[in-house]
């Protein structure tokens, strides 16, 4: 007879399970009784835990979190763009590194104050550089939601990195629009070059908040 014990059920080994299974079955494939099935537990015993799927969500983009902190320390000698620019390449790391990890991620609201120390940090950055409360909050949030959308828009394409779905080759594309040959030309900035686009596409909304907000 076996002895080995096995760790006992709670949020965190469940989320970290979900985890596990969202980059082989995506978002829309991810139910609780899957997760059941690899924690070799009967569903209904996740409802103990969670009370729906949104919970579990949360649970999980709560755990990404934790995992991104734990690998970026904040420097407090950052100036307002350096702290921007990092957070955002560190959120995208994160959400890449899951199936669908954007879409986890995107509307999910944490299950505690893990995230308040980070927060706190940053905002204190952002108005001791002239800042007003409002304004750090405006900037990050449209920082935030260009990460998130970019990263949406990417695993649509790549849905784990080298992984491209079907029906997005460049070449045909461009035979299919070559009646409208900057379109066709458009493709390439579109559905290629992932990391040098968003690192663009970052830097002119670091320089739309200087010049907004005279920074």
């Amino acid at each position: 007879m076996s002895t080995e014990k096995r760790a006992p059920l709670d949020r965190t080994r469940v989320a970290d399970t979900a985890l596990k299974l969202l980059n082989e079955t995506g978002l829309d494939g991810l139910t609780l009784r899957a997760i059941a099935k690899e924690l070799d537990v009967k569903a209904p015993a996740l409802y103990w835990h969670f009370k729906d799927k949104q919970a579990l969500l949360d649970e999980m983009a709560t755990e990404m979190y934790r995992r991104m902190v734990a690998e970026a320390a904040l420097d407090p000698d950052d100036t307002w763009q350096e702290r921007m620019r990092k957070s955002c390449h560190g959120l995208r790391a994160a959400l890449l590194a899951y199936r669908d990890g954007a879409r986890v991620y995107s509307g999910s609201r944490f299950t505690g104050t893990d995230h308040a120390r980070e927060m706190e940090e940053n905002l204190r950055l952002f108005t001791a550089a002239g800042f007003t409360l409002a304004e750090t909050v405006r900037a990050n949030s449209t920082a935030y939601a260009y990460t998130i959308g970019f990263v949406i828009e990417e695993q649509g394409v790549e849905p784990l990195p080298g992984e491209r779905r079907e029906g997005y080759d460049i070449e045909e594309r461009a035979r299919m629009l070559a009646e409208y040959p900057l379109s066709a030309a458009a493709g390439a900035e579109i559905f290629e070059d992932y990391d040098r686009h968003f690192e663009e596409g970052l830097q002119l909304v670091i320089a739309g908040v200087a010049a907004r907000y005279g920074r």
